[in-house]
């Protein structure tokens, strides 16, 4: 065994992911403070082939040497767009048709294992700030919320982790592996 080389990798040049089919989900960071977060958010995005990401309210934006030193050039492959409250950045995803999940834990949150979501339905799916979760004004405007079980004593995982299990969980429920391949 030995791991495979970039060549064997195969992975796309920037122009060509930028111009890929991406699957129909989006995340929505709601105030994440941490720029270390946003640049993993990416890298992240980038890894799933993901629409977008939302940067709202005082989440950082590229360029920044904290989100680029993370996101290992994922901030130049993923589209973004800035929105200086969640609440507009919803208006809008919701205006597109897509449904808004929140991954957090409320008195309505069932567990991301349960949850099933239609195969191609857009997704915007909320993050919330590192301390205080998503914001309860954005809470009232989602659709659902998910929550990730866990079994330890922390009752929180890291935004970028979170994101991480919830895009792997959405793309395998609706059985998309791989995006269409490159328009040429």
């Amino acid at each position: 065994m030995r791991k495979l080389s970039m060549e064997e990798l195969n992975r796309l040049s920037v122009p060509d992911f930028k111009n890929t089919q991406k699957f129909p989900l989006t995340l929505v960071l709601d105030n994440v403070r941490s720029l270390h977060n946003v640049g993993s958010a990416f890298r992240t995005a980038d890894a799933f082939a993901i629409e977008k990401i939302w940067l709202c309210g005082i989440t950082g934006r590229p360029p920044q040497r904290e989100i680029t030193k993370t996101a290992l050039g994922s901030t130049e492959s993923v589209a973004w767009e800035y929105a200086a409250s969640t609440v507009e950045a919803i208006g809008q995803l919701r205006a597109a048709g897509y449904a808004i999940i929140a991954v957090e834990q409320t008195t309505g949150s069932q567990p991301l294992p349960s949850f099933r979501p239609e195969a191609g339905r857009g997704y915007a799916l909320v993050l919330g700030n590192e301390v205080f979760g998503v914001d309860d004004e954005v809470l009232a405007l989602c659709d659902a919320a998910v929550e990730i079980p866990q079994f330890g004593t922390k009752h929180s995982l890291n935004v970028s982790v979170a994101a991480g299990v919830v895009l792997w969980d959405f793309l395998t429920k609706i059985n998309m592996r791989q995006p269409v391949n490159p328009v040429k």
